[in-house]
């Protein structure tokens, strides 16, 4: 035995997974039913959305356990040529047999997530799971329709297989992800305490309490899309969330080596979503720029692209007379203050996550913003100089620390507090702006 259950399976796999992909836009596929509550807890870890990758195979007429290919939602069909010209199946038998389980993967989609659209997998890290691998037909054709939905990498990542997983999988994934593959592997169940059978109930509960927390359940219709702002003479990338009736925009400086896929600006983003704030995620420094590692520490450079984003996003018609606030993470916040001062920013309030405050320097005592300062309480060296800064301050601030947290907040439960933290102060101090 390797697991107790699944949950354990996908808490570890998480754990796993959370280096590997940092920084990256994912999105959690999980292969129903057992491959689910794997998912969900892989999902957690990652701070990404959960989804089902909904495959039904095509089997030959006449032998159904031959498959001739799959289909997926969205319209994707994968079909295997050479079983076809092996079988001599017509093209009338497939589309017969592809209607039946159309019908099938609908009426799945729609119990397990209801009025909910499923999750957009284009251009993303598509994360498919499964509890196991054993011959591994299932999971190439999951690989084969995330990529038909346009996902812009594939990942298999499962609990344990057998020792030949990668001879089996081929090419359909990018990559591949195994906990551990034993020498005496018979079936799936024999690596798990608990293998009880995964029902439709447990699978829909799960993915409704991972739309919940993603904010995909409870967030208010608006906008949400790519855009480029436009900071000086310098395009950059970025996206701007506005849920419907928003009263203020809350724009990130992410920071050191971070970007706005960052999944801890994007987890507290969604929270502010869901308290009717608008975000706007971007990256500070083009491509060419962040390959010169000193720019991420040119404080006054980034605050200067935070300014400038900042007079773009004021311009935009869907933004006018909407308060603005600043969220700024590690060198980011620093960058935050440093923009707070320059007369054409005029943020209304600024909150600093794990931040560096000090790297601000002469520039704090002229911050007239009411400030934020969260830092881990398992972080002594940076709560110091957060500290420090907060005695230059001359405007309204708070430090708060959150007890546990290291640096990231990787910790359960700490981002949480950092999101209810952010959302308290933002509300409080937000008001319509008047220009």
């Amino acid at each position: 035995m390797l697991f107790t259950d699944r949950t354990e399976a996908g808490r570890q796999l998480g754990s796993r997974l959370r280096h590997h992909l940092r920084g990256q836009d994912v999105v959690v596929l999980g292969l129903p039913r057992g491959g689910v509550p794997v998912a969900a807890e892989v999902a957690e870890a990652l701070d990404a959305p959960l989804d089902v990758c909904l495959v039904r195979k095509l089997g030959v007429p006449y032998q159904p356990e031959l498959g001739m290919g799959a289909i997926g939602e969205d319209g994707v069909r994968v079909v295997n040529q050479e079983v076809l010209r092996h079988t001599g199946v017509g093209p009338a038998d497939l589309d017969r047999v592809e209607a039946h389980e159309r019908t099938v993967l609908d009426r799945r989609a729609a119990r397990y997530r209801g009025a909910r659209a499923p999750v957009t997998v284009t251009g993303r890290t598509a994360v498919v799971v499964d509890d196991g691998v054993a011959t591994g037909s299932t999971a190439r054709a999951a690989c084969r329709i995330a990529r038909a939905r346009g996902a812009a990498r594939i990942v298999l990542a499962v609990p344990v297989a057998p020792r030949d997983f990668a001879r089996r999988l081929g090419v359909d994934a990018d990559d591949l992800v195994c906990l551990d593959t034993p020498a005496d592997f018979f079936a799936i169940g024999q690596f798990y305490g608990d293998f009880t059978q995964v029902d439709d109930d447990e699978v829909t509960a799960r993915l409704r309490q991972a739309a919940a927390r993603h904010g995909r359940a409870t967030a208010a219709p608006g906008q949400d899309h790519e855009v480029e702002p436009v900071a000086g003479t310098v395009r950059l990338r970025g996206r701007l969330t506005l849920p419907a009736g928003a009263t203020g925009v809350v724009v990130f400086a992410h920071g050191s080596g971070s970007s706005r896929h960052s999944p801890r600006n994007r987890f507290v983003a969604r929270g502010l979503n869901r308290a009717g704030l608008g975000t706007l995620l971007f990256d500070l420094l083009t491509e060419d720029e962040e390959r010169d590692r000193a720019n991420v520490f040119d404080i006054p450079l980034l605050a200067e692209r935070l300014a400038g984003t900042t007079d773009w996003l004021r311009r935009r018609p869907d933004a006018e007379g909407l308060a603005v606030g600043y969220f700024g993470a590690s060198t980011g916040a620093a960058a935050a203050l440093w923009a707070a001062t320059e007369p054409s920013a005029r943020p209304a309030a600024v909150v600093s996550r794990g931040g560096r405050p000090d790297l601000a320097g002469p520039r704090l005592p002229a911050v007239t913003a009411p400030t934020l300062l969260v830092v881990g309480g398992a972080d002594p060296l940076v709560l110091e100089l957060n500290r420090a800064a907060q005695a230059r301050l001359r405007c309204e601030n708070r430090l708060e620390t959150v007890p546990g947290a290291t640096h990231l907040f990787e910790e359960p439960g700490t981002l949480e507090r950092v999101t209810d933290l952010a959302r308290d102060w933002f509300t409080d101090h937000m008001a319509p702006a008047h220009v």
